[in-house]
Parts: C-alpha cells; structure tokens; sequence
C-alpha cells in the first residue's frame, strides 16, 4: 500500500504512539552519535508545524519544558494553508535532529509539500556530512492521507512515515484511484449545495487555499453569522453527524479551533467552523440530506437567537 519493505516496518498500537517513538528515537539517535567537532552534540532541536496532530505538539512540547529538546513551530503560510519549504529549511540548525511535517492536515485537508521537502533535506544532509554535522531525518505523519490519494514511502522520500490501521489497506490498495475521484465528485458537490443554499456571501471556505492541493474527501467551512458557531449549529441538526475540528478535540466546545487560527482563519470565522467529511460510499442523496439538515438547523437558530 505504501511501497514499503516488511522489515521497515514497525507496528505500534496507533498514530500516537507511532509519533511518539518517532520523536523520542530520533532525539535518543542525536544523542547517542558522535560528537561534534570534539564537544558535546548539545540539546537537541526539531522542526515542526503549527498545524500538527497533538500527538506530535504534545511530546515536543513536554521535552521543551524539561529542556530535553528545543522545537521550533513553523507557522503556516495564510495564503497557501502549507509550511513552505523554504520556511522549514530556514528553521534548520547545527543541532537539529528531526523535522517532522505532517502530509496532510486533518481539519483543513490541504496537502503538505513532502516529496519537495526530502529532496533539500537530501541536499542539506550531504552538506552537513561534509562539515561533521549530525544527519536530520525527515518524518511525516501520514494517517489522513491513506486511502485518499497515493501514498508511497520511495516517492515521499522520508525516513519516518506514520500511517494507521483502520484504513482497510486491501480495498485501498487496488481502489484508491476511483475511491479518490468518487469522494472528490460528492465533496465538490457538498460545496456547491453549501453554495447554493446559504449564498456565496454567507459560506466561507476555511480549507481553499489558492495553489495548494487538498484531501479528496474534506470541507471545512463556516457559515457566516451570529450565533452559528459549529458546535450550535450542530446541536440543531437532526441527522447529520459531524465535528467542529479534529475528532480529538471534540471536548473544547465553542473555542475556535487553533488549527484554523494558525492558518489565519479570523476567530469569529473559525468559531463557526464544521468539518464534513465524505467516505467511499458517500452519495450525491446523502450530501442533499445533510445540507437539508443545516439549512433547518441555521433557520431555527435565527428565529431563536442566544440571549
């Protein structure tokens, strides 16, 4: 499925142990190497986004207040919704061990440039070779991205690739390509009812970024207004299941989701943010029934605004 060999690969009990162990081996390995010049490696560095899972902030953010590890957090550009590479190479120094940029964002569904990132770093490795400078490994946390567009560990060029295991790898392996175009047909059709229903002025796309690609099967979106944020919003619908952010943050209630704000989303924008997204047998009648739910939903929240 994603053009690996059998003994590259280590099983975990999910994602966020996989991260984990990324973090905390890539660090012990810069550790345990030679040392630099005839002195100590000093404390190590890694180079992160600010969009990432928590399964990635968290640990790093931990090391950070036990000063057993220095991040730095590339913001993302708010006109693509990506970490551009030449920010991340910018971030890089003597001391780094680890970038560790995700593939695809799981709120907004933009594509990170991975392939593009690996080939610098292939560059800059050999560079830091020639000066006696520790090797910086590249890792990405691909779990969105599986079974909703190629994924091949040789063509993204990385030492560390994350994936998990509920993502029916088989089905996926002959299927992606029409699973791909069938959930990007409903999702571009989900949008345009959006569109249609509430008036191009009221909906506000959070994941279209000009030039950057995105996941096939995700829309966040705002619909514009007072008193519609996501989760009331939500609570009105009578059919529709869905989430205001990541399902790991499902607990945060009407707090707009920093994901959104730090690709630039206005908080009052990002407060009424929802995520949709479509599956494999998602059809053109369930998007209408759904968007159906939302437009009752916002009716009966405009004729009974919060006090």
């Amino acid at each position: 499925m994603v053009g690996a060999r059998p003994e590259d690969i280590v099983f975990t009990s999910g994602g966020t142990e996989a991260n984990n162990m990324v973090i905390h081996t890539a660090r012990r390995h810069f550790l345990e190497g030679q040392p630099v010049a005839g002195r100590g490696r000093g404390t190590p560095h890694i180079v992160t986004s600010n969009v990432e899972h928590d399964s990635i902030r968290l640990p790093l953010e931990q090391l950070g207040k036990e000063v057993l590890a220095e991040t730095t957090f590339v913001a993302v550009s708010p006109r693509s919704g990506r970490a551009e590479v030449d920010d991340v190479l910018a971030a890089i120094r003597p001391n780094t061990c680890l970038v560790s940029i995700m593939l695809a964002n799981n709120e907004t569904g933009v594509i990170m440039p991975i392939p593009e990132l690996s080939q610098h770093m292939q560059a800059l490795n050999q560079r830091r070779a020639a000066e006696g400078l520790p090797r910086v490994l590249v890792h990405t946390d691909a779990a969105q991205m599986i079974g909703k567009g190629r994924v091949d560990v040789q063509e993204l060029g990385v030492d560390y690739l994350t994936i998990v295991g509920h993502k029916a790898a088989e089905l996926v392996s002959k299927n992606w390509e029409a699973y791909e175009a069938h959930m990007r047909d409903v999702r571009d059709y989900l949008e345009a009812r959006l569109e249609a229903s509430f008036g191009k002025e009221r909906i506000h796309f959070n994941s279209h970024f000009k030039g950057s690609k995105r996941l096939c099967n995700t829309s966040n979106f705002s619909i514009l207004g007072p008193g519609l944020q996501g989760h009331r919003v939500l609570a009105h619908c009578k059919v529709l299941l869905a989430s205001v952010g990541a399902a790991c943050h499902s607990d945060k209630g009407d707090r707009p989701s920093p994901i959104l704000l730090g690709c630039g989303i206005a908080p009052d924008v990002a407060q009424n943010a929802l995520r949709l997204s479509v599956g494999r047998d998602t059809s053109r009648a369930d998007v209408d029934v759904a968007v159906q739910d939302l437009v009752q939903a916002v009716a009966q929240l405009e004729q009974h605004p919060a006090p």
